[in-house]
């Protein structure tokens, strides 16, 4: 696993709305390249596109370029989307035998065992993902059906976003982590001029790519970075993006919060636009805030999102019924530890600790803070009792409870099959505001740019609101609470992702008051962003969310 530190761009845009005759629609789904494009002939037909929600596709994914089939399968796996189509190269032909050949692919038996068969010449891959953007784009809107959607909140009050007479019926904001990536998504769903939410997506015709900020791809060579991956060229993906928001009807917006790795950066914007999509059209949101709809005081947001993952929901039930929970007991020469937790139902493994379920004895008492605020908006059960050496100093005792919750909680989650895995969300304590995006991934790996080393007070101690000194009492007794180093706050952080086997990234978006405040933002995101990863997804039927098939190998 690895640490790294970067500072995250500024999370603003505006959206530009513009009215467009539904009448004009087909011909913009279909025409939206250049008419001198228009006038040659089409190089490429796309047979057999298909999108089925929470359903398989009986149709193979098949472009002719093996990389992109691979991100295309992520609808699939992250949308819940079944997804399929076969793009089949035309032959050669005047443009006045152009029908002639659309009409002769129909029947042609494409030689799909070459994945690659068409990577080639690369300059045909602009083309290529425009026409694949534009036939799934055109099955998204029929998805997304806005007559069946209510108005998110801020539209409801009338504080929606607006441009030139347009409102957005809702939006849906999801930022996906990989080891070596972090892109935020945003999807808007607006209506059209004069009307509320009345009207399909589709119908509207103002879907529009305001925002892409992937380039460069990663960092290998810098400044450039990969021009292809695999056989599939980087400088296409545009295209394909510009025509999946114009023919699906969507205002989208994919931005790159950071990304070394060029593979892990397409990789992650294709993931944040599926999860963005499932949210889309359950009526859900992160709890992240940002640009999209989600509440920023708690997990998640939009419409349904009590529906779909509150205490009544079948999610909340599945869980229930599954009952999970492990214990760990660990003994050093240094420590003595002893761990309960209880992913469902809270309390249960902890019905003699206080405060519903949670009870933390370290000896440190910041991080006995941290882990009950953390628990507590995990919405888990947890006891933990440590009796460390902290007359020598709170690393052994911080890093070894680290360790041990993580281990506890990665045991509770078991193969993580059937879990929603990944979530955004936010936390606030004080001035302090962190954003934390996680993915059960089993490929542990931290990503931060919290003020720790830097903190604007040099602050060498996380010192909570009970302290008067940042400095540690020069003789604690065994009796004693003993002060949290930051440099320990931050191993706690890493000991707890890497133990719990998961993919955090950790971005400040308010610097707090004190190093204090932003561990406790930091620990209510954090858990937060648990409880929904956590959390069972009725509808994956106990299968793993991955295009791998399992996150155990």
């Amino acid at each position: 696993f690895f640490i790294h530190s970067f500072v995250s761009p500024t999370r603003s845009f505006s959206l530009l709305l513009t009215e467009r005759n539904p009448s004009t629609m087909a011909t913009t789904m279909t025409s939206s390249s250049s008419s001198a494009a228009a006038n040659k002939p089409a190089k490429f037909v796309v047979r057999n596109a298909d999108a089925v929600d929470l359903a398989k596709s009986n149709h193979p994914i098949a472009t002719g370029v093996g990389f992109f089939d691979h991100m295309i399968d992520q609808f699939n796996s992250h949308a819940q989307v079944g997804v399929g189509a076969t793009v089949v190269l035309l032959r050669r032909r005047s443009s006045e035998e152009a029908a002639a050949a659309a009409k002769e692919a129909e029947s042609e038996e494409a030689d799909l065992s070459d994945k690659n068969r068409l990577s080639e010449p690369p300059e045909d891959q602009s083309e290529l993902m425009s026409e694949m953007g534009r036939a799934l784009g055109t099955k998204f809107a029929a998805l997304i059906d806005a007559e069946a959607m209510q108005p998110s909140s801020s539209a409801a009050e009338g504080d929606g976003a607006e441009g030139d007479g347009a409102v957005l019926v809702r939006s849906s904001r999801f930022c996906c982590p990989l080891d070596e990536a972090l892109v935020e998504c945003v999807l808007s769903v607006p209506a059209p001029s004069g009307s509320s939410s009345s009207a399909s997506a589709s119908a509207s015709g103002a879907g529009e790519l305001i925002e892409f900020t992937l380039p460069p791809y990663g960092i290998y060579p810098s400044p450039r970075g990969r021009t292809r991956i695999g056989r599939m060229c980087t400088s296409s993906l545009r295209k394909f993006f510009e025509e999946l928001a114009s023919s699906s009807g969507l205002i989208v917006s994919l931005k790159k919060v950071r990304g070394d790795n060029g593979h892990h950066v397409v990789e992650s914007a294709f993931k944040a636009f599926s999860r963005a999509l499932r949210n889309l059209l359950d009526g859900t949101d992160t709890g992240g805030g940002g640009s999209g709809s989600g509440n920023g005081d708690a997990a998640g947001g939009g419409p349904s999102f009590e529906s779909v993952w509150g205490v009544e929901s079948p999610s909340h039930s599945a869980g229930l019924e599954l009952s999970r929970s492990a214990e760990l007991s660990r003994s050093t020469r240094e420590t003595s530890i002893s761990v309960k937790l209880r992913l469902d139902g809270g309390g249960g493994c902890c019905a003699d600790a206080a405060g519903g379920g949670i009870s933390i004895e370290t000896g440190v008492g910041p991080l006995d803070d941290f882990f009950a605020t953390l628990a507590k908006e995990a919405g888990i059960g947890l006891n933990v009792e440590c009796g460390g050496d902290t007359w020598v100093d709170d690393h052994h005792t911080s890093e070894d409870v680290a360790i041990a919750v993580g281990q506890c909680l990665n045991k509770a989650l078991g193969t993580k099959a059937g879990l929603n895995r990944m979530w955004c969300a936010a936390g606030k304590s004080g001035d302090a505001e962190v954003e934390v995006t996680m993915d059960l991934s089993n490929r542990p790996c931290l990503t931060h740019d919290l003020s720790l080393s830097s903190n604007a007070g040099g602050e060498e101690y996380v010192v909570g609101p009970s302290s008067s000194s940042s400095s540690p009492p020069e003789a604690p007794s065994s009796s004693s609470s003993s002060p949290l180093s930051v440099e320990m706050f931050e191993h706690v952080l890493d000991s707890l992702v890497s133990q719990g086997q998961m993919t955090v990234h950790a971005v400040q978006r308010k610097e707090g008051s004190s190093v204090f405040e932003t561990a406790m933002a930091t620990a209510v995101a954090f858990g937060r962003a648990l409880r929904m990863c956590a959390a069972v997804d009725v509808r994956r039927a106990g299968k793993t969310a991955s295009s791998k098939g399992t996150l155990s190998v």
